[in-house]
Parts: structure tokens; sequence; C-alpha cells
């Protein structure tokens, strides 16, 4: 009466072939009516599994190399470390923050979701925005930082060729004005617009970088008076009060890309070729861009009596045509990087919140309102505010969003999830009216905890390293108010509804899903 194989076969929804999971492409041709559906946001088909090991390197390479990374690295030596302190500092960071890469990297290669959809498991299909403006927030905080940057480089060059533009009313203010049009309005055409100086930019910056190394080395009479500048820490103590929030911010830089890692391993060919490829390349790039930074600092301390942490400073002491050739690198390093990471991101997420009355363009002005609103000048004007107020503090939310993260896919659903359901409103990750109030909740106690310390003198220590402690405080908040959660997939739910396959990907999978389920 009722046909068990007929049952079996409706249930089959997605499958699984080598570690890789799809959408029977039946189904995803059912899920296209859905208003959680669109191009942008649909799971990867196997053919679009393509990304090897030389791509993700690639990538790392490319967003390493750029102004950002070189004032993090220097700025620690204007805190006063000396050179193999600062470098200890930033390896480790990068180490640490290449585990919740690689945890996060993990879910997006299986099921080839991105970082908006993956979310959706642990904040509900609309609690998930709060994850994704938080990422939007940080974006646009960047984006004012570079737009900075570039500004500053253009103000100096124009000081130095135009001596009488310093006495110009607000003329670092105008710079940074007409600076910022330019990048939203590039933006404002979407990232297409930049693809080829895209590809001509890291380059660019890597050769700048290693001229810039010959210099110091040439002008600093080598290897040892270069990296002279002795540490101003008279003991070790003294040493880890600048080396914890140091370290957290090292790790901040990029909790936004241990978020959203998915976005591009969605695209993986393998796990282990993304694995492999990130292992390598983010700790080794960013050491030796970081070092080439940091080198080129303390060189500073000895020939100029200061520590000279940021490049536009450092700019301004050379003849002005040096200036004009290191501004068209800042510029175009500021261009690339803002409209490709700082703007694109923000910009969908707030055309995301409203999708038929925000477009794109909309959304990337409203990310470069929001940019002036982060005050880049104050947090770029000492590297404190950059270390402990910028990094530090979104380090404390990202941290326990992180956390949240890799708890719902290792430790509560372990790995396991029913693609078809992330797509349908009143599927099982909906949770109540389409909130997991457990993932909000567990990212308030990961904030908040750490947070104390900002009132309380003797847990400083908590928030001069919050996002290690938030991630741990909301991993285990996560864990625990998630138990018997019914969204949890059992392994006999999860076998109930994929197709098992070792064979190697067709050029379509319904024949195969087919054969499987039969």
């Amino acid at each position: 009466m009722f046909p068990f194989p007929q049952r079996r076969r409706a249930m089959k929804t997605q499958i699984e072939t080598n570690g890789i999971v799809t959408l029977d492409p039946k189904v995803s041709q059912q899920m296209k009516d859905s208003p959680l559906w669109n191009e942008d946001l649909r799971p990867t088909t196997a053919e679009e599994h393509s990304w090897k090991g030389i791509n993700f390197a690639a990538l790392w390479v490319g967003m390493c190399l750029c102004i950002p990374t070189y004032t993090m690295a220097s700025g620690m030596i204007s805190l006063g470390m000396n050179w193999y302190q600062a470098i200890l500092t930033i390896f480790l960071g990068n180490v640490i923050v290449l585990i919740p890469i690689l945890l996060n990297s993990h879910a997006g290669t299986k099921f080839g979701i991105p970082y908006p959809v993956f979310a959706r498991l642990w904040f509900g299909s609309k609690g998930a925005h709060i994850p994704a403006m938080a990422r939007a927030i940080v974006g646009a905080g960047w984006f004012g930082i570079n737009a900075w940057i570039g500004a500053g480089a253009i103000d100096t060059l124009l000081s130095a060729s135009f001596p009488s533009w310093q006495n110009f009313p607000f003329h670092t203010a105008i710079v940074f004005a007409l600076f910022w049009v330019l990048n939203v309005g590039i933006a404002y055409k979407g990232p297409e617009a930049i693809k080829l100086l895209s590809i001509i930019a890291a380059p660019i910056l890597a050769l700048s970088a290693v001229i810039l190394l010959v210099w110091a080395f040439t002008s600093a009479g080598g290897w040892g008076p270069m990296l002279s500048a002795p540490s101003k820490f008279s003991s070790t103590g003294e040493f880890l009060k600048y080396f914890f929030p140091s370290l957290t911010g090292v790790i901040a830089f990029w909790a936004t890309m241990a978020l959203n890692i998915p976005d591009f391993c969605r695209y993986a060919k393998s796990q282990k070729a993304q694995v492999v490829a990130q292992s390598l390349s983010l700790p080794f790039t960013m050491g030796v861009f970081s070092f080439i930074g940091i080198a080129v600092t303390s060189t500073t301390l000895v020939i100029f009596g200061e520590a000279l942490w940021d490049p536009v400073l450092l700019l301004a002491k050379f003849p002005p045509f040096i200036i004009f050739l290191g501004t068209i690198v800042i510029v175009i390093s500021s261009i690339t990087i803002n409209v490709g990471a700082n703007v694109v991101a923000p910009a969908r997420a707030v055309e995301n919140l409203y999708p038929r009355r925000i477009t794109f363009a909309m959304g990337a002005v409203i990310t470069g309102l929001f940019a002036i609103l982060m005050q880049p000048w104050y947090i770029m004007s000492n590297f404190g505010n950059y270390i402990f107020g910028w990094l530090g503090t979104y380090g404390a939310l990202l941290g326990p969003i992180d956390g949240i993260a890799i708890a719902d896919y290792w430790l509560v659903r372990r790995r396991r999830m029913a693609l078809k359901e992330l797509y349908t409103l009143d599927g099982r990750y909906n949770y109540t009216s389409g909130f997991n109030m457990n993932g909000v909740y567990a990212l308030l106690i990961g904030v908040a905890i750490p947070t104390l310390g900002l009132f309380i003198p003797p847990l400083r220590f908590m928030w001069e390293n919050a996002w290690t402690f938030g991630l741990f405080i909301s991993i285990f908040a996560y864990v625990y108010l998630m138990r018997n959660d019914k969204s949890i997939l059992s392994k006999e739910e999860y076998e109930a509804i994929t197709v098992f396959s070792d064979a190697p990907p067709a050029s379509s999978c319904t024949s195969d899903a087919e054969a499987a389920i039969k």
C-alpha cells in the first residue's frame, strides 16, 4: 500500500561524494522559488568545486600584502617591542586564528554554502542578519581605515609638491572626502569595475615591499643596525602587559575571515586542498610581510630617531618623486582592498536586509557613510587606538561568533546538516520566528563576560584577551543551550536524506542520485 522505495526516494535530497555534499539537481530546481534562495546564496554544484591549493594560496598572498598588515607589524615596534618579540607575537597570533579559519572552512567545503547561509544554522533564517551585520560593521570600519591611509598618502604628496597646500584650511579633510567619493564611486559600479586593478595590485605591492626592505638594509648598514632597536621592556611582566592585547589584535585582524571563509572554501576541490594551502600561505605570507614592516620601522628608529609605523609618515621623509611613486602604490592598494574586501560584503549584508528596496549600489553608499561614523582618523591617530581600541574591540565581538560557528558545526551537529532545510522558511533551521535564541544568548554571554574586564581592574586580562575568552565562553554556552535541540540531525536522519557515492562528480548528478536511490 505504501511502497518503501517510493517513500525513501522522496526523502533523499542531497548527495555526498567523497566528502562533498551537493543538492539533488531536482531539489535545487524546486528551491528557486524560495525567498531564502538566490544564485549568490545557493549551494555550489559538483562542477563548481574546482579551486585547487594554488587558488587558496594566491587568495591569502593577495590579502596579506596590504598596508594594514604593515602598520600592525611595524606598530609593535612603536609600542616598545624589538623585532623578534614582534615577529613572535604575529606568528603566534596567525597560527591561533588559523585554527577557526580551518574549522569553519570545513563546512564551506563540505556543503558548498556561503557565510550568510552557514549563519542560518546557528542564528536562524532571520537571526543570521546578526552575525552578517556584525561582519558588515567591521568591513565598514576597515573601509574607513584604508580610505584614511590612501587620503593621507595623497595629502603628503600634495604637501611635498606644493608647500602652500599645508596652509590650506582643512586640506586633509578635503583630500579624504574626495578619496572617499572615489572609493564609493567605484564600489557603486560593483567589484567588476576593478577586476584588472586587483590582478595588478598584489605584485606591485609585493615589489614595493621588497624595494623598501632593500632601502632599509642599505640605509641602516646591514641587518645588525637595522634590527638593533632594543626592547623597552625591562621585565617579562612588563612585556606581557603589551603582548596579550597585541596578540588579540593580531588574531582579530583575520577574525572576520575566520567567519566568512566559507564564501571561498565552498569552491574547494577537496578538504586537503584548502587545508594544506591555507596552513602554509597565511602564516608564511604574514610572517614575511610583517618582517619587512618591522625591519623598516626599526630602521626609521636608527635613521630618524623615532619609530615611524605609519607608511604615510615614512613616505614624507623621501624626495617628491619617491613620494609620488609611493602614493600610487598606497592608493592602488587602498582602493583594491576597499572595494574587494571592505565594501562588497557589507553592501550585500545591507542589501539583504531589504532586498526589494535596497540595491547593492545603495548598500555601498551606506557602507561608506558608516565608515565615516567609525572615525578612522581617530583609530589611526596612534597605534594604541589601533591595536587596543579598534582591533581589540571588534575582536571581542567576533570571537564569540566564531565560537558559536565552531560549536554548532563540530560539537552540536557533528558535521551533519540538511541542505534543503537551510532554504526553507518553515524548516528545521527556522527555530522561533526565524531566530535561534540560544545563539543570541550565547553571543551575549560571550561578549558580556570579557567586557567586565573594562570595569573591574582585576579582570582586565579578560578584556585584553577578549577574542579568546569570548570564543571559549560562547562555545560552552552554546553547546549547553543547544543540548537536545530539535533542529539537530541524528546520524540515522542524516543518512536517510543523503545519497552516498564514491564515484567522481559527473556533469549532472541526477542520474547518479537516481541510480543510487533505486
